[in-house]
């Protein structure tokens, strides 16, 4: 991995904990060594981020289909706020709806991935985020 990549936090927001330590356990298994964090639903994520308690830079994946509030309410938030509105979001989710999907990008995330589909054990999605950070520069703004 590249150097700046090494400061890459990961914020993961996803409800279900087998899910949750099967990606964590794939980017483990990939030796990704960037700090992972985790929020159980949007509404904690959105605090961690409003608080500041995910440094910069970092990227969030992000579940659709949460308690408290959804991935896209999530979104909505997200991109409503200054602060964090350049966020760079992947959607991990079950759901293979057209108006998910649709309603995602036109929230401006940068890629959406079926859960069931991303291969065993989520190392295909490892592997595609572990290449989009080792030549993609993000801004470090506190």
């Amino acid at each position: 991995m590249s150097q700046h990549s090494k400061e890459l936090t990961i914020l993961l927001v996803e409800d279900d904990d087998i899910d949750a330590t099967s990606i964590q356990r794939s980017l483990n298994k990939q030796r990704v060594a960037n700090t992972i964090m985790r929020a159980h639903d949007g509404a904690e994520a959105l605090e961690f981020l409003q608080e500041k308690k995910v440094p910069r830079p970092f990227i969030i994946l992000l579940d659709l289909q949460m308690p408290r509030m959804n991935g896209l309410e999530f979104l909505d938030s997200i991109r409503e706020d200054p602060e964090l509105t350049d966020s760079i979001v992947f959607i991990l989710t079950t759901s293979k709806a057209d108006r998910d999907l649709v309603e995602s990008y036109n929230k401006h995330v940068a890629g959406y991935f079926v859960k069931d589909e991303v291969g065993t054990n989520f190392i295909d999605i490892v592997t595609v985020l572990e290449s989009y950070w080792k030549i993609v520069h993000l801004p470090s703004r506190s």
